[in-house]
C-alpha cells in the first residue's frame, strides 16, 4: 500500500489525467528548452513556423485560440499586452510571422508562462487526450503524459492519412495493448523526415522511450 500511495503522490493532475513529472518535463523542455533558454530566447512572442500561429509562454499558440480565450487566459499580463496578443487570435501559418515580429515588445515572464501551463493548458489538453484515447486514464502516468504531449503538439484529430498512427494508438489504448504504442509513435516520424524538423523527430522518440519505461 505504501508503494501505491507513493506512486500516486508523484503524479501531476492534468484534467482527468494523472501524468508523471517526467512527462511534464518532456513537454516543457520540448516547448521551451527549459527556463534558462526561455528567459534568454522565448519571453517574447515567436512564430515557430509551419502552420503555427504566434506562440507565447509554454507552447501557447494564439493562432489556435479565440480572442476571448487569449484575454481570459493571460490575465496576469498588463491589459495592453493582452489586447495586443488577442489581435493575433486565429492567425496561422506564414501570416503569423510578421504579426509575431510586431508583438516583440511584449514580455511574458516564466512565472506567468508556467502558471498558465499548470492551471489552464495542462488540464485543457488532458481533457482532449482523455477524449481522443478512451481508457487512457487507466494507464501508467508515463503513458498518459506521453499521449498528452502528442495531443499538445499535434492536436487530437483522428482524420486523414497523417493520423493513421493516432487511430491505431487509440485502438491499442482501448484494448490495453500499451506495449505496441511506442512503435506507432516512432512510425509518426515519417511525417517529418527530411523536412528540416529534427525537433519533432526527437520528441516522438522521447515519448516512445518514456512509455517503454513504464512497461
Amino acid at each position: 500500500m505504501k508503494l501505491i500511495l507513493t506512486f500516486l503522490a508523484a503524479t501531476i493532475p492534468a484534467g482527468p489525467l494523472s501524468i508523471s513529472p517526467e512527462s511534464k518535463a518532456l513537454v516543457v523542455d520540448f516547448e521551451t528548452g527549459g527556463k534558462s533558454y526561455y528567459d534568454a530566447r522565448l519571453q517574447r512572442p515567436t512564430w515557430p513556423g509551419g502552420a503555427s500561429g504566434v506562440t507565447v509562454g509554454i507552447g501557447y499558440d494564439i493562432g489556435y485560440n479565440s480572442r476571448a480565450a487569449v484575454l481570459s487566459d493571460w490575465k496576469a499580463l498588463p491589459e495592453g499586452s493582452r489586447n495586443a496578443l488577442a489581435s493575433a487570435a486565429g492567425i496561422k501559418g506564414a501570416a503569423a510571422k510578421p504579426r509575431a515580429a510586431a508583438l516583440k515588445w511584449i514580455i511574458v515572464p516564466w512565472s506567468a508562462a508556467e502558471s498558465l501551463f499548470i492551471t489552464n493548458t495542462m488540464p485543457r489538453f488532458g481533457t482532449m487526450t482523455a477524449s481522443a484515447f478512451p481508457g487512457v486514464t487507466s494507464s501508467h502516468p508515463h503513458v498518459q503524459g506521453s499521449l498528452l504531449s502528442i495531443v499538445f503538439n499535434r492536436g487530437a484529430s483522428m482524420s486523414g492519412p497523417s493520423r493513421t498512427e493516432m487511430r491505431t494508438i487509440r485502438d491499442h489504448v482501448s484494448a490495453s495493448r500499451i506495449r505496441f504504442i511506442p512503435g506507432e509513435i516512432r512510425s509518426m516520424k515519417r511525417l517529418w523526415q527530411n523536412k528540416g524538423l529534427p525537433g519533432l523527430i526527437r520528441r516522438r522518440e522521447a515519448e516512445a522511450l518514456l512509455i517503454e519505461k513504464s512497461l
